[in-house]
């Protein structure tokens, strides 16, 4: 079902297919990303700014916004751009978003575990989430911040406690995890990366990341010790970036490329366009887990259908097994956070 679905796209191409619906200011849609001066925030702010999909788009951070805003505003492509700085211009950063990205947040260092994040980020999702929860409680929230697995309940309780909640519009950006499984398959098969789709589901760390390499299009195989290699290296990737950074930041250029592949197909989906599908974090029945990624086809109003497991190899079910654990700890304690006396 998946295959059948998707086509995998790059962020090019996304924007290039999107031409033919921008002739009209109404099928364009107005995106807000906030934590927009930072090392994903920029280089996601200036994929956002040179596609056709979007008709404005609204930047905020605590500092050095009107400067990133300024430069992106020079750029000649249609979107306008806005800035909000500082705590006091969150709110009307927000009105009349349609689509809002969150990468805000510290990024993590060598010898860091995405839990070492939890203390700052934490914060800075629940006073973002009651910021959208308040001015545009209808728009579709992507969640990049770390760790997503605890960010994304952080967020639904703010809304839930706000008598605001659609668990449709509230998602985890799992991307990164899928496009680095089709570019490790890529390479490792010798097959262009862009035509590889390879679904990856469950959470967005460590072993909560089960991509399924069974479902592969194209079919590929591998041995039983290079099956768990290509496995564990998807699973820990955002640990080689930041061993590579050696202390100077985590996975910023990758991730603001799936961050805007995420955003782009939530535009698509406003838009009305049929079939959109990414897998991605959310509320979900699927396991026993309360938030579990899974592929979901995408709609005007945000989840339209989760499109389940489809059928696990053996070695996928066992991954299954170790994940779910894992997920309910990480989504109790964002839970907790929110909810705590």
């Amino acid at each position: 079902m998946f295959s059948r679905l998707v086509k995998p796209q790059s962020v090019a191409g996304i924007a290039k297919s999107a031409q033919n619906f921008s002739t009209s200011s109404q099928n364009n849609v107005k995106v807000a990303v906030l934590g927009a001066a930072g090392g994903i925030g920029q280089p996601l702010a200036l994929l956002l700014k040179n596609s056709p999909l979007v008709t404005e788009l609204s930047l905020f951070d605590i500092v050095h916004t009107p400067g990133v805003a300024a430069d992106l505003s020079h750029i000649n492509t249609h979107s306008k751009v806005r800035a909000g700085n500082g705590p006091e211009q969150l709110k009307e950063s927000l009105k009349g978003m349609e689509v809002v990205i969150i990468p805000a947040g510290v990024p993590r260092k060598p010898g860091m575990t995405r839990d070492d994040l939890f203390n700052t980020n934490a914060s800075i999702v629940r006073d973002l989430a009651q910021a959208c929860a308040e001015v545009c409680p209808k728009a579709l929230i992507g969640i990049i911040s770390n760790p997503v697995n605890s960010t994304v309940p952080i967020a639904s309780e703010v809304f839930q406690k706000a008598g605001v909640y659609d668990p449709n519009r509230i998602f985890g950006v799992t991307t990164l995890d899928i496009v680095r499984a089709n570019a490790f398959i890529g390479e490792a098969k010798g097959l262009n990366p862009t035509q590889v789709n390879v679904p990856v589901i469950g959470g967005h760390s460590g072993v909560t990341i089960i991509p399924l390499i069974s479902q592969c299009k194209p079919a590929v195989d591998f041995p039983k010790d290079q099956l768990k290699a290509l496995t564990e290296r998807i699973q820990e990737a955002g640990t080689e970036v930041v061993k590579a950074k050696a202390g100077a930041g985590s996975a910023t250029l990758s991730m603001a490329f799936a961050g805007a592949r995420f955003a782009f197909s939530l535009c698509r989906a406003i838009m009305g366009e049929s079939n959109v599908v990414e897998c991605s974090y959310v509320r979900s029945n699927v396991t026993d887990a309360k938030y579990f990624s899974t592929p979901i086809l995408l709609g005007p109003n945000g989840v339209q259908k989760n499109l389940g497991l489809g059928n696990l190899s053996p070695f996928e079910q066992e991954l299954l097994k170790a994940a779910i654990p894992e997920l309910k700890k990480n989504i109790q304690k964002g839970e907790d956070f929110v909810n705590k006396k």
